[in-house]
């Protein structure tokens, strides 16, 4: 029997599958009578799971990054499928692959990575051209960056998500220097290395996407700025002298300043060519990679809308299909 990937599912559809258990949450109702609300996982995509009137001590059963069985049936609701379970219990089998269970970067994750060497070694700025060696000298850093999202649920969330996002924002950046001679590519070319290098620290990946107690506590901003600190005191140790300090304060403000606003975590408003730059950027990649992660999730094939995200606050057009 084919398996049943979360992107085949259907209205009405019985399902008896493997999945991994990427949340679990133990609930309770007006009635107070507890419920349990999963969110199960493979490759093409996530679903949510209720169980109703279950124990606590049924629920304890199963722990999230485990490979689980659930049984059940699926409805729409609201627009968006879910899962009405019957049954869940831990996989009690030795032959599961979780290749089939956690989604990857449809990129070649080494020739990213060979992509964004090529792209440092243009940078001209002798200073910031060691800084940024001292990072890809770090392999377990570089290690982490081939295996990290970009995100947990709303874009490039998947393994090597946040290296594909980061070259993504080198090669944009690439095609509009000629427009913009007042901005410095070399700074900007940094400031996009580093602004979501945090997150490496942030996010747990390992099998399920969450947030590391770091993560939750202090957040990628924060941990970036850290990060940055520490390689520019061990570039200073190396070479015996300072690093500029306008070049680190100017760095630093990219980090911190790239969310763009206040309302979206940002400490700072962008206040350099460069740091509105990496905010338009950034937001450019990460909307579009979400509205088409949208798109081709849908379940809903038959319709030219996808479901109302209440993130995004609209629907999304997927076009009229061309008629045969």
């Amino acid at each position: 029997m084919d398996r049943q990937y979360v992107n085949t599912l259907s209205d009405g559809q019985s399902v008896d599958e493997y999945f991994l258990l990427a949340d679990k949450q133990l609930r309770a109702n007006r009635n107070a009578e507890t419920y349990l609300l999963v969110q199960l996982r493979d490759r093409t995509g996530q679903i949510s799971g209720f169980l109703w009137n279950v124990r606590e001590d049924v629920a304890a059963t199963v722990s999230t990054g485990e490979i689980v069985l659930a049984r059940g049936r699926v409805q729409l609701y609201q627009g968006n499928l879910q899962m009405i379970l019957t049954h869940i219990e831990p996989a009690e089998r030795d032959d599961l692959d979780m290749v089939d269970y956690i989604p990857e970067s449809s990129q070649n994750t080494g020739e990213l990575l060979e992509k964004l060497r090529s792209i440092m070694s243009d940078i001209e700025d002798e200073d910031l051209k060691a800084l940024m060696q001292t990072f890809l000298d770090d392999t377990a850093l570089v290690e982490q960056l081939c295996r990290c999202p970009a995100g947990i649920k709303l874009h490039h969330a998947f393994h090597g998500g946040l290296l594909e996002h980061i070259v993504n924002l080198m090669l944009t950046a690439r095609q509009i220097r000629d427009l913009y001679p007042a901005v410095n590519f070399d700074l900007l070319t940094v400031g996009i290395f580093l602004h979501d290098l945090g997150k490496t620290r942030e996010l747990e990946y390992e099998s399920t996407f969450s947030y590391s107690d770091e993560g939750q506590l202090i957040g990628h901003l924060v941990q970036g700025v850290e990060m940055l600190n520490e390689k520019v005191l061990l570039l200073e140790t190396s070479t015996g002298r300072p690093f500029p300090t306008e070049m680190l304060l100017r760095i630093k403000h990219m980090i911190v300043s790239h969310h763009g606003s206040y309302e979206y975590g940002s400490p700072k408003l962008p206040m350099t060519p460069e740091a509105i730059a990496l905010h338009h950027l950034d937001n450019l990649d990460a909307k579009l990679n979400e509205f088409q992660s949208l798109i081709d999730s849908d379940p809903n094939s038959d319709s030219v809308w996808t479901p109302y995200n209440t993130n995004l606050q609209r629907k999304i057009f997927k076009g009229v299909p061309a008629e045969d």
